[in-house]
């Protein structure tokens, strides 16, 4: 089925497809329109000249369109799931969980909307401030380029979308190669609002192209990205002086502390490393368990993992599918091995079977492996023994990286001392690092990125502060 791309709220043919592959059954399942810099120079021109009538919005009118949104998801909460299980091979159970974060998100959005406002400022505080009335106002900042990844196809884009028309905002959006299938279905369900023709664009092709266009083009205000810190990096250095938000890698890391019920944190840790066959920026990569329960934690976390079931991303039951791309699974294939080449422990997995990449559990992993020290993007999980909490955190904070940390403790000094000294965006207390719910802020530091998303904090990057100062005199 050749698709279109979507922009000033019409369906667009392009001239050159590219086939979009089941990353589980490799089959064919449609083909995706490959737009020319000048079609993405269109989209922006579009969304450029539609930015005042966006801005004109009422914060109650922009929050009935996301309302609606949210709505039409509910309405095709199954359909949704079943389009992100067929392009990304995520598991019905988990694109189900998936469309229901993001029905959540555009609700959160459109309470936000509301609640966009400036503060006042006391003038008179100042010596030279008498006689003065001073407050802010948050302006849009007009054109946002939105490109995101393929890991969640609706809620990262949810991320991005919704705090982008909260703030009166217009976007053209670039979803990942792998997943434009959702993107276009959201294009259908906002083509059913009331948002304005022109405010949202859907353009697919190649991040040379699309992204590239969007990043340098001087009507687009703001990059909000999602995706590798080499592209970030990049996108940073040819964005000029646009606002550029990153959300970029992670190894996270966990410290499981003495006297804690390992059966409350198996199926955490479980559900935090295979989840989405890892591939989730927050995934537990690294395990840092205390000396004297280390055995035992193995042993649980490893049964645990056995349990798993492998199967067809679109069947209910299955826990564990393809990775996104036979590349990737043979890339994470090789970490494992030069792992084990160099002293690690295969507990289990860390082979491909029909096609998919089993769970996998290392222990014993030099810091300095690829499989510790960079992202690792699959179902694998390193577990080391640690003799002190302060050895796990300094551990933790050996990474390039910091987006989020977990620690399970009894201990509230513990506890309070690791809020303190990890070297992350966000902290879980007796949590995996995986945990998230979308109106927290979540971002990173170091390798991991700049800026907020959630959606208050993603709001208020998506728009300017402007002072008004009134002299009474």
């Amino acid at each position: 089925m050749k698709k279109q791309y979507y922009v000033n709220g019409d369906w667009k043919t392009a001239e050159n497809f590219a086939d979009l592959h089941s990353p589980y059954s490799k089959e064919v399942i449609a083909q995706i329109p490959q737009a020319t810099r000048e079609e993405v120079d269109q989209a922006i021109e579009i969304a450029y000249n539609t930015r005042k009538q966006m801005e004109k919005l009422t914060a109650y009118e922009r929050a009935a369109i996301l309302e609606h949104i949210a709505q039409l998801f509910i309405e095709n909460r199954q359909k949704a799931a079943e389009i992100i299980s067929l392009e990304a091979a995520k598991p019905m159970k988990f694109a189900l969980g998936e469309i229901d974060r993001t029905i959540e998100t555009y609700k959160f959005a459109a309470e936000e909307a509301k609640r966009l406002t400036g503060e006042m400022i006391p003038m008179d505080a100042a010596k030279n401030g008498a006689n003065r009335f001073g407050y802010t106002i948050e302006q849009p900042l007009g054109v946002i380029g939105a490109i995101t990844p393929f890991n969640f196809p609706q809620n990262l884009v949810a991320h991005k979308v919704g705090p982008a028309i909260a703030a009166g905002n217009t976007i053209v959006l670039k979803p990942a190669s792998q997943t434009p299938l959702s993107a276009l279905f959201l294009a259908e369900l906002i083509d059913q609002t009331a948002l304005p023709k022109g405010a949202f664009n859907v353009i697919t092709g190649s991040g040379r192209t699309v992204g590239d266009t969007l990043v340098t083009s001087d009507k687009v205000k703001m990059i909000t990205f999602t995706g590798s810190p080499s592209v970030g990096i990049g996108i940073r250095n040819k964005a000029g002086l646009k606002k550029v938000a990153l959300e970029l890698g992670s190894n996270a890391g966990l410290i499981i502390d003495k006297n804690v019920d390992l059966s409350q944190i198996v199926p955490k840790c479980v559900a935090g490393a295979f989840s989405n066959q890892g591939q989730v920026c927050i995934s537990l990569q690294r395990t840092y368990v205390i000396d004297e329960l280390f055995d035992e934690f193995i042993e649980q976390f490893t049964a645990a993992a056995k349990q798993l079931v492998i199967g067809s991303p679109l069947a209910e039951t299955s826990d564990i599918s393809a990775m996104i791309n036979p590349d990737e699974q043979e890339r994470a294939l090789s970490w494992v091995q030069e792992a084990a080449q160099n002293g690690a422990e295969i507990v289990t997995g860390g082979v491909i079977e029909n096609g998919v990449f089993l769970p996998t559990i290392l222990t014993n992993v030099e810091p300095a492996l690829k499989v510790s020290c960079q992202e690792v993007f699959a179902p694998i999980v390193v577990v080391n023994r640690i003799s002190s909490v302060e050895e796990g955190i300094a551990a933790i904070n050996d990474s390039n990286y910091g987006l989020q940390a977990g620690i399970f403790t009894n201990d509230i000094q513990t506890a309070f001392k690791a809020s303190k000294e990890f070297e992350v965006g966000g902290v879980m207390i007796n949590d995996i690092p995986t945990y998230r719910v979308d109106q927290m802020p979540y971002g990173g530091v170091k390798e991991s990125g700049t800026g907020k998303e959630g959606l208050k904090y993603a709001i208020h990057e998506m728009t300017e502060t402007k002072l008004v100062v009134w002299n009474q005199n």
